[in-house]
């Protein structure tokens, strides 16, 4: 069983949401149907990134670290070609 670690970008106010789960698909589909409360007010999202991990306690100190500024950066770095392309730095 893999974990995923996904980023979503807020259509509406370009905000990132940082999460995890063991089904990407369903997860995705539960944030886009607004059943997810932290993100429901945020609709429409995009999937823009996501990375796998073989285990649960790496999926969720990976979720905290790109939380954190130096994640924020990791991410910046790491997305920075589909930023410049959606004119859009965070």
């Amino acid at each position: 069983m893999f974990y995923y670690v996904y980023i979503l970008r807020s259509m509406k106010d370009n905000q990132l949401y940082v999460g995890y789960t063991s089904d990407l698909r369903k997860r995705i589909e539960d944030h886009s149907l607004g059943k997810v409360t932290s993100t429901k007010n945020r609709l429409p999202l995009k999937l823009i990134y996501f990375e796998g991990c073989i285990n649960q306690q790496d999926a969720t100190h990976r979720e905290k670290y790109l939380k954190t500024s130096w994640g924020k950066r990791y991410l910046k770095e790491r997305m920075k070609n589909y930023f410049m392309s959606e004119n859009e730095i965070i």
